[in-house]
């Protein structure tokens, strides 16, 4: 008898739409040194949402950087329509604990810290584990955990995210103090 599992994780690709939005926001974010981390065009409830999610390199990403996406992109999907039914735009952070989602965030993100939730405990026990993301390709994911390295299959993991961050390093960095002035 097999068992089905729901919500295990698998890298994630484009969609069609999502892919020409890619297309279209990544000169407008590259032009103000941003990355763009996902597209996401989601629907909850009634409602078609097309998510920008941004990040930076040396500093958080900030309600300047978001405007500064947003509104060449807004112009440019209201000139060309790209997507027939009606949305929301929403330009944002992809925030500090990130989700790891598609195969580039795991090459980025080699050698970070994780937080990684198995849908099933593992043989010894652990559900949440945090460690360094060691690699991941299409089928397994391996962290080093304790200085031992695990492998454990995307089949079998709810999700990764990034751990490695420091709020402190980030705001110095930034010169914000945290804030920003509106």
């Amino acid at each position: 008898m097999r068992t089905e599992v729901k919500n295990c994780m698998k890298l994630k690709k484009f969609g069609n739409t999502e892919a020409k939005i890619y297309e279209m926001v990544l000169p407008i974010a590259e032009e103000q040194g941003l990355i763009v981390w996902d597209i996401r065009f989601e629907k909850e409830g009634a409602c078609w949402y097309l998510r920008v999610l941004l990040d930076h390199m040396e500093r958080a990403v900030n309600i300047t950087d978001c405007e500064n996406v947003t509104r060449p992109l807004n112009k440019l999907l209201d000139d060309t329509d790209p997507i027939a039914q009606s949305y929301t735009l929403e330009v944002g952070s992809v925030g500090v604990e990130r989700e790891l989602i598609r195969q580039s965030h795991f090459d980025a993100c080699e050698g970070c810290g994780v937080n990684v939730r198995l849908i099933r405990p593992d043989e010894k026990g652990r559900r949440d584990l945090a460690g360094t993301l060691l690699s991941c390709d299409r089928e397994t994911v391996t962290v080093e955990i304790e200085g031992e390295s695990v492998a454990y299959p995307l089949a079998g993991v709810a999700f990764v995210h990034l751990a490695d961050f420091d709020f402190e390093a980030d705001v110095a960095a930034d010169g914000s103090g945290g804030a920003e002035e509106i």
